[in-house]
Parts: structure tokens; sequence; C-alpha cells
């Protein structure tokens, strides 16, 4: 599972600037009081000025990582690849250990406690199976039925700033599926790195929880 900066727009500058247009103000470098506006708006929720600000990632996980992370919609666009083009061979994500469900609960999440389970042998039916279906003649929109939710899907995500923090504060939790913090990380730090004033008053150690 990883993580790619495909491109972004804008700079902690750039959410200062978008605070102070209300009065027709504009600054051309960052400075003290700007980080204190940016904490003022983080801690408020004035989130607009934040809106200004864009990344976009190109992210390779597991299709079950994926479903998780698409119901984040606010503030973010996303383009997968589609197999119903596409029939090259899939990739499968085989964890090393099964966590197991947590004891006397039905609720979502998973335990400490591990397992051992093996399917590599289940991965290698399924893939020759579309193989077969493949060969047979079966069109791709079709014979991509058979894949299962652990096979590796690729896509694009794009978004404001604010919205890739809301996605991350909720993603980073210690009850969030541990597969799916791991895309979450990846997002943080490279965010962190481009907007590091921004990010640590939305998400960081300066965030109002």
């Amino acid at each position: 599972m990883i993580v790619y900066l495909v491109d972004n727009m804008g700079t902690d500058l750039s959410v200062v600037n978008a605070a102070r247009v209300s009065f027709d103000k504009e600054s051309q470098q960052f400075e003290d009081r700007d980080e204190k506006l940016i904490k003022f708006l983080a801690e408020h929720n004035h989130w607009s000025p934040f809106g200004h600000a864009s990344l976009q990632f190109r992210i390779k996980a597991p299709v079950f990582v994926a479903r998780q992370l698409v119901k984040h919609q606010v503030g973010l666009v996303w383009n997968e690849v589609s197999r119903r083009y596409v029939d090259d061979e899939p990739e499968f994500y085989i964890p090393d250990v099964w966590r197991k469900r947590p004891p006397d609960s039905i609720k979502q999440g998973s335990s400490d406690e591990t397992l051992e389970y093996d399917i590599s042998g289940t991965m290698k039916f399924v893939q020759q199976t579309y193989k077969n279906l493949l060969g047979e003649g079966v069109a791709p929109e079709m014979a991509r039925m058979v894949l299962p939710q652990n096979m590796m899907t690729e896509w694009f995500w794009s978004g404001t700033l604010y919205a890739f923090a809301r996605v991350c504060n909720l993603r980073l939790k210690d009850d969030a599926q541990a597969e799916t913090r791991i895309i979450a990380e990846q997002i943080n730090n490279l965010t962190q790195e481009l907007f590091p004033i921004s990010w640590k008053y939305l998400v960081g150690e300066g965030h109002a929880k």
C-alpha cells in the first residue's frame, strides 16, 4: 500500500491570505502572527480558508480499504482504475497475520490477538478462474465479479486541505481499521511537509479535539 503526491496548490500563506481578504489585506511572506491566525481559524472551525489549498494523490491499496475511504465525499474527487476496461493480472493483498474479532463484541473492529491462516491457494484459484473467464471471451466487466475485496486497486484522490484533514482526523484514530490507517498515515506525512502550520492545528498536536 502506498500513497504518491501527484500535485499540490498553495501554502500556509495561501490560507492566511484567503482569510485576510475579508479585510482587503494580503501578506507577502509568512510571519509569526500568521500562525496565530491559522490557530484561531482551526480552533473556531473557520474552515473556508483551508479550502483554497489543495492536494492530489495517487494511491494503491486493497479494494476493501478504498471502499472505506471513498465514503469521504465533501471537498474530494475520486477517479479509480476500472476493471470494466482493464483486464491485466490482478494483484492481491495478503496480511502476514489475521486479527481476531474482539471478544464479547458484535461491533466492527478487531482485537490485538492474531492467528495465522494461509489463503494463497484460494488466491491462485481466484486468479486462474478470472483468467479462464477472459480466455472464454467473457467481458472484463463481468469477469471482474470473481475478484475479491483484497484485490489491489489504484485511484487519483484530489481535494482541499481541509477535506484531507477531516479524512485523517477520522482514519488516524486508534479504532480505525489498521490497513486504512496505513493510507491515512502516509497522507498525513506528505501533507504535513507541505502545510506544516495549517496541519499542526487541523490534525496535529494543536488540533482541537
